[in-house]
């Protein structure tokens, strides 16, 4: 499982949580000074290298 959320959201506890009990493989990747819709539109701000490579390891 792949957790990301954006370092100033309101909901950032709820990713907290849920990555403290998920199962293996799991990450948290949070991003510095977004927010939670920053994550929807700002493309400057997705990591889209981090998504192609977590789950180009882990979906076989």
């Amino acid at each position: 499982m792949l957790i990301i959320a954006g370092e100033n959201a309101p909901s950032r506890y709820f990713s907290e949580d849920a990555y403290k009990v998920a199962n293996e493989p799991k990450e948290l990747m949070i991003i510095p000074g977004a927010v939670h819709t920053d994550l929807y539109d700002k493309t400057d701000v997705i990591p889209f290298d981090k998504l192609e490579t977590f789950f180009s390891e882990n979906l076989k």
